[in-house]
């Protein structure tokens, strides 16, 4: 069957994203209240409860309320870069959804309905370079405010955003060495024709896992908004709609990159076997999409639970793990990553089921010899071990200059 054209292909857009965008509003709204009642059970209290049955008017209750709270425009700022700033993190948030496909075509009697609401052949660059624009919002807010704190918080959050996007990006270019395509759909193809990328690449997976808290200023990375510091950081000065829209944007990355992680490293809306390859059926994208929300909605509680287990990092260890060592690691993985596809491409292994078996192998002593220099804390401790160190080289020093 080819794919849709025409009207009906105009017809199916429009379509595609008004389901796609009320479905995103819903589950964002949502998720707020998921994350308030997993906090409380990991407090050992109730939560929201009151609001509806089981508080589940709780997030049409905080929206009303922001929409009836006073707006405050303080005197001294920027005015139009003040009001420009929520747009610019809310917009970059919510279309960098529109190329995941979230799961296998649709067959109708026009022709064949892709389930993402564009399908560009590059669909994964442009994630990065709409995402990328997420930070000129949270820069502006900080430095329109006219407020130290929101500045800071600002400066923390481009800094942080730039930092991590290096790791994420080339944690992604291992995935694209061993696809040969940046095609979110051929991606998810060749997963299901050998198997899952977290198997042969599970070390990017986790730079972009950990990468992915940081873009989107998630516990334990965080710090643009640490109160104890910064009040409320870049958004201090904001409120009503403007302020939720800062939450907004927040919660709307989390979901992409859950999608993109799913899409990237778990097959996307592929489950095992062949059974869910071409033709396609209307059964078929009914249980690929069940599938592709129960893996993504997996690493949305993630985020939840990693916020409410982990501290947060002081700003010099964040940016630590950063540039001194995710993006080391990530540099030389994407090495190994080439070698290794163009070693299998030359004993014509290729990236099969065999290649992607020889790639996990590798994948695991590598992991072991990462993980047993971290341990060692070679490469980071944070400053108390650090201190302990030169501590224990001054005492030595003091005994040796004793002892003559």
């Amino acid at each position: 069957m080819s794919p849709i054209s025409g009207g009906a292909f105009l017809v199916a857009a429009v379509i595609k994203i008004l389901v796609t965008f009320t479905l995103l509003m819903v589950l964002i709204a949502f998720w707020t209240l998921v994350e308030r009642r997993v906090c409380a059970f990991i407090h050992n209290r109730l939560g929201p409860n009151r609001v509806g049955p089981q508080g589940l008017l709780q997030p049409a209750a905080d929206g009303l309320k922001n929409f009836f709270k006073e707006e405050t425009l303080p005197p001294f700022a920027d005015q139009f870069l003040f009001l420009l700033a929520p747009m610019m993190a809310f917009v970059p948030a919510l279309i960098t959804f529109a190329v995941i496909p979230m799961a296998s075509p649709v067959p109708t009697r026009w022709g064949l309905v892709t389930t993402a609401i564009a399908d560009p052949p590059v669909g994964f660059l442009y994630i990065l370079a709409i995402s990328s624009f997420g930070v000129y919002g949270f820069t502006m807010a900080g430095w329109s405010s006219n407020n130290k704190y929101a500045l800071l918080g600002g400066l923390r959050a481009s800094a942080q955003m730039i930092s991590y996007e290096v790791s994420m990006g080339l944690a992604a270019v291992a995935v694209l060495v061993l696809a040969g395509n940046v095609t979110l759909p051929e991606i998810i193809q060749l997963q299901q024709r050998s198997s899952w990328f977290v198997f042969p690449l599970f070390i990017a997976f986790f730079l972009f896992l950990v990468s992915s808290y940081a873009e989107t200023n998630r516990l334990p990375f965080d710090l643009p908004e640490a109160e104890a510091e910064l009040v409320a950081g870049y958004h201090t000065e904001y409120s009503a709609m403007k302020f939720s829209m800062f939450y907004i944007a927040e919660y709307s990355n989390m979901v992409t990159a859950s999608a993109l992680l799913v899409t990237l490293f778990f097959g996307g809306w592929d489950l095992p076997g062949h059974w869910d390859e071409a033709p396609w059926t209307i059964g078929k994208s009914v249980a690929t999409l069940v599938a592709f929300w129960i893996k993504t909605l997996f690493f949305l509680f993630l985020y939840i639970w990693v916020r409410w287990t982990l501290p947060r990092f002081r700003f010099d260890q964040l940016m630590d793990l950063g540039w001194k060592v995710m993006l080391p690691i990530a540099l030389g993985f994407v090495m190994v990553t080439a070698v290794g596809v163009w070693a299998l491409d030359a004993s014509h292994v290729g990236v099969g089921p065999k290649g992607m078996l020889i790639l996990f192998g590798v994948n695991l002593a590598l992991s072991a010899l990462i993980l047993w220099q971290l341990d060692r804390r070679m490469f980071i401790g944070g400053a108390g071990v650090q201190g302990r160190v030169r501590w224990g080289a001054q005492v030595a020093a003091r005994r040796v200059a004793e002892g003559n």
